[in-house]
């Protein structure tokens, strides 16, 4: 079972906290979501008592411990780019979401080859997406191809050893 830290909008906007507790549902029948709450409908009263500084210390550990970063990123964030950027100099494998039918992706996040770049244009097409990654078997998280079996399939073709997953 895997950790996954989800990430997705709090003080940039909640428009889309209810998608946000649909894909934590999705992700928590296989792993373990370290960041629950992001879903919650009351995300503010939930963390009245803390202040930046818990926030900043919690989210940092959490980030360090998980195996593998999703973010939601169709509502823009600049809590959620920092743990994109925090969790790529941590070699976190990222694997981020965005509605392209709403908007367009920053660049500093399109453009930077680390990311595993997820654009759908409805749930279904995303949680088929996630579940892919989710089931993916292979052990090399951040290989471009995670949770793309055929895209693996293909470019191990020539090779005489097996797949990683098949190790």
């Amino acid at each position: 079972m895997k950790k996954i830290y989800f990430a997705g909008s709090i003080r940039g906007g909640r428009d889309d906290a209810a998608l946000y507790q649909r894909i934590i549902r999705h992700i928590a029948k296989t792993d373990t979501v370290l960041t629950e709450h992001i879903g919650s409908t009351d995300i503010e009263a939930d963390e009245k008592d803390m202040t930046d500084n818990d926030i900043y210390g919690q989210d940092t550990a959490w980030l360090r411990e998980c195996d593998m970063v999703i973010a939601e990123c169709t509502n823009a964030s600049l809590g959620v780019g920092y743990e994109m950027a925090f969790s790529e100099s941590l070699s976190k494998p990222v694997h981020i979401f965005y509605d392209s039918r709403r908007t367009r992706l920053s660049a500093m996040l399109a453009g930077n080859p680390y990311f595993h770049i997820h654009p759908y244009s409805d749930e279904a097409e995303l949680f088929r997406r996630l579940t892919d990654i989710l089931r993916c078997p292979c052990s090399k998280t951040g290989c471009p191809r995670f949770g793309n079996c055929e895209a693996c399939r293909q470019h191990h073709a020539d090779s005489s050893r097996p797949r990683p997953c098949e190790r």
